[in-house]
């Protein structure tokens, strides 16, 4: 027989753009928690509960909708009345809410006793106004003022907080409904009179603002069914534009339907050099803003399925690029930012996320996500646009990124309030020793040299597009001198695999950890060691089944509910399955994608969470949530579409109008159709097709002519030239 487990938080969440709900199931938000509605990064409800006379509800069921909207039910128990008790569950209350711009949240009564009743419906709100970074530490401190207004005849709770220049409000206007609402004592009041068998109904609309711009809640009710929300005629375009995925193995299909729908739910609109561009938010709840290494990985996850996420990435980030060292921030003139904060600590420069610089591979994946742009577009005017940024990324990587000029990066905050570790695993205690004891820095990640050698080969590439010769041959030759002094430091025979980092005294810290992996995605590694490599991560100490861990089960701190130190990631998985396709092994990137896959048909609508607990699998068995996990998040729903260029071996060309394949589907995936396939301005329909050990494909639109067959391990030469080649070799 066979079973089902949903994994997921217990909570309903629901955002569009900088505004954020987070409820109980039953739509409640309960003080003290870190529940509330949020908007541009600060709480601005704190509390919401309904009653019918001081009597609290019972949830039937609720859920959400949409990304964007969400619908629960709920019925009485026993109501005290002058007239008499209500009985329980004679009285079913619906909450339909949706975000679009602010909040608009309808609240329908239906009576099904045989009585005619009255009473007063209760809507108890609180506003804090907390910094979302004091909300997730537990300790928030009241700097400003806040002040209540209540309108009677516009039926209208204004509440709103003021400190220095800094100002948040939230307006809650009754509408739509024939009884007068009253305010008191914290509670909009609404009395109710409901004959047997009749409904009541009240919109109340949340309209938020900052004191320069206003985002109302739409004046429209939350029909089931309707289609004609602006929220739903952008997912309508956004699936229009996007790479859509069919196949038999309906699990597969699943996850990348759901995948699809979770990066357009993290769509941000962010206004850059006088226009509006799309970029991808990192995450929900926490991470509802604009970060420099989440953008650029997801951008470089979906180029072939929707490279406007790169577009806007470029030129948002291009922005944002540090001009002056500020240690606070630890900014220095070329870097690419980390995370842009737009609440109250950060207006008043509390924290240095105005924006941060703490991170030391969003300048080189900056790089790697022009040339990915490139390839996926063509787009001659992308690449001169954006080459004065490239450029002052190449001269932050000689000058800052390698402090202490040894060849390699390394980094170590300058910042009180800075992050210790700024590689993609930066939680603080995330790099540590082989006795479990915390690295000393500087640090020098091994992941972060295999970025700088594909970024220069990559920036190579497009010197040559451009016609500057002399620059690209500068870059090969320092990519080929990094690959000889990488491979003769890093790699520790004994061991068979590469070191995690060098500490501050440039001992090699040879803890076993995924990071090696992304030195395969990259190309650092001579392929006689890759098969080491790959045949160290698949070891039942790293591969769990569900994917392969941060951290080797064997390592003294392995922590299988941590959040670096044995969890499983999506996205560390997309990258390595990535690595392991580029060195010819197929079959191994397979056995990830698969692993990763059938994770996904466990979680609650088949939403990839941000990570997952590192436990092995076994027999009968489902992926464990980690607890706080951001869902959905942008870069795990994009590592479904790295996992489809890791089976496929998607190398697009669209300067030369060409597609290159490299199909493997594996063993549990007999069929895979991708549909609107976008390579500059063609667009592709494809069906592949497993037959036994070989995968097959069939153009069914687009010019066939123009899809061509090629072995993935060919594709870092092309950006070799012949002295780069020697070096290697």
């Amino acid at each position: 027989m066979s079973f089902e487990v949903k994994v997921g938080p217990p909570q309903l969440s629901i955002h569009q753009g900088y505004v954020v709900l987070v409820s109980e199931l039953d739509g409640q938000i309960n003080w003290p928690s870190e529940k509330g509605l949020y908007c541009l990064d600060t709480r601005v409800i704190s509390s919401w509960t309904i009653y019918a006379n001081g009597e609290s509800w019972d949830l039937l069921n609720g859920g959400t909708t949409h990304s964007f909207s969400s619908r629960i039910f709920l019925t009485n128990r026993e109501i005290a009345t002058q007239s008499g008790p209500i009985a329980a569950h004679t009285l079913g209350l619906a909450i339909s809410r949706e975000i679009c711009g602010g909040m608009h949240e309808d609240l329908e009564l239906v009576n099904y006793g045989n009585k005619t009743v009255c009473f007063n419906l209760e809507v108890a709100l609180r506003s804090d106004f907390a910094d979302i970074f004091e909300v997730k530490s537990g300790h928030s401190v009241r700097r400003g003022r806040i002040t209540t207004e209540w309108s009677s005849s516009g039926q209208r709770l204004t509440t709103a907080y003021r400190n220095q220049d800094f100002f948040r409000e939230v307006a809650v206007t009754a509408e739509g409904n024939d009884t007068e609402a009253l305010y008191a004592n914290g509670r909009i009041t609404f009395e109710v009179v409901l004959p047997p068998g009749a409904t009541w109904h009240t919109c109340l609309i949340y309209d938020l603002s900052d004191g320069e711009r206003c985002y109302p809640g739409s004046r429209s009710c939350n029909k089931v069914g309707h289609d004609d929300s602006d929220n739903l005629r952008s997912l309508r375009e956004w699936h229009k534009a996007v790479l859509k995925v069919e196949s038999t193995n309906n699990n597969v299909t699943q996850v990348f339907n759901q995948a699809t729908d979770d990066l357009a739910a993290l769509r941000l609109e962010v206004e850059a050099n006088d226009a509006t561009h799309v970029v991808p938010a990192a995450g929900l709840p926490w991470f509802m803003a604009l970060f420099g290494r989440d953008s650029l990985i997801v951008s470089i996850q979906t180029a072939v399925a929707y490279p406007e996420f790169a577009r806007g990435s470029l030129e948002v980030l291009g922005m944002h690029q540090a001009t002056e060292r500020d240690d606070f921030r630890d900014a220095e003139p070329g870097k690419i930012m980390h995370e842009l904060r737009l609440g109250e600590l950060a207006k008043l420069k509390l924290v240095p996320h105005t924006p941060y610089y703490g991170t030391a591979d969003a300048t080189p994946l900056y790089l790697i996500t022009l040339h990915t742009a490139w390839c996926a577009t063509g787009d001659r005017a992308l690449l001169e646009r954006h080459m004065p940024v490239a450029e002052r990324c190449l001269e932050w990587i000689d000058h800052y990124g390698d402090r202490d000029g040894d060849g390699f990066q390394e980094y170590a905050t300058r910042s009180a309030s800075g992050l210790e570790n700024q590689g993609w695993k930066d939680s603080g205690d995330g790099m540590v020793y082989l006795d479990g004891t915390l690295m000393r820095g500087p640090k020098a990640l091994c992941e972060l040299q295999g970025y700088v050698y594909d970024a220069w080969l990559r920036m190579a590439k497009l010197y040559d597009v451009l016609g500057n010769s002399a620059r690209a041959a500068e870059l090969r030759a320092k990519a080929a001198a990094l690959y000889k002094h990488f491979n003769e430091v890093f790699w520790d025979e004994a061991a068979g695999f590469y070191a995690l980092a060098l500490d501050g005294r440039k001992q090699k810290v040879m803890s076993i950890a995924s990071n090696a992996g992304h030195l395969l995605w990259s190309g650092i590694v001579p392929p006689e060691r890759a098969r080491r490599v790959v045949e160290r991560l698949m070891q039942p100490d790293m591969w769990s089944g569900w994917g392969i861990r941060t951290l080797s089960s064997e390592h003294v701190s392995y922590n299988p509910y941590s959040y670096q130190k044995g969890s499983v990631w999506p996205h560390d998985n997309g990258l390595i399955a990535q690595g392991f396709k580029r060195y010819g092994y197929g079959r191994e990137a397979g056995q990830i994608a698969t692993g990763i896959y059938e994770a996904g048909r466990f979680f609650a609508q088949y939403q990839y969470p941000e990570l997952y607990a590192g436990l092995q699998r076994e027999g009968v068995t489902f992926p464990v949530q980690y607890l706080g996990a951001n869902v959905p998040q942008a870069w795990a729903a994009g590592s479904v579409f790295s996992m489809l260029q890791a089976v496929l071996g998607l190398q697009p060309d669209a300067a030369n109008r060409r597609l290159f394949v490299d199909p493997e589907l594996p063993a549990r995936l007999n069929d895979l159709t991708v549909r609107d396939l976008r390579v500059g301005d063609q667009i592709f329909d494809i069906r592949f097709s497993r037959r036994g050990d070989t995968t097959d494909f069939e153009v069914l639109r687009g010019d066939p002519a123009a899809v061509i067959r090629r072995n993935v391990t060919t594709w870092g030469d092309q950006l070799k030239c012949d002295e780069q080649s020697q070096a290697a070799a």
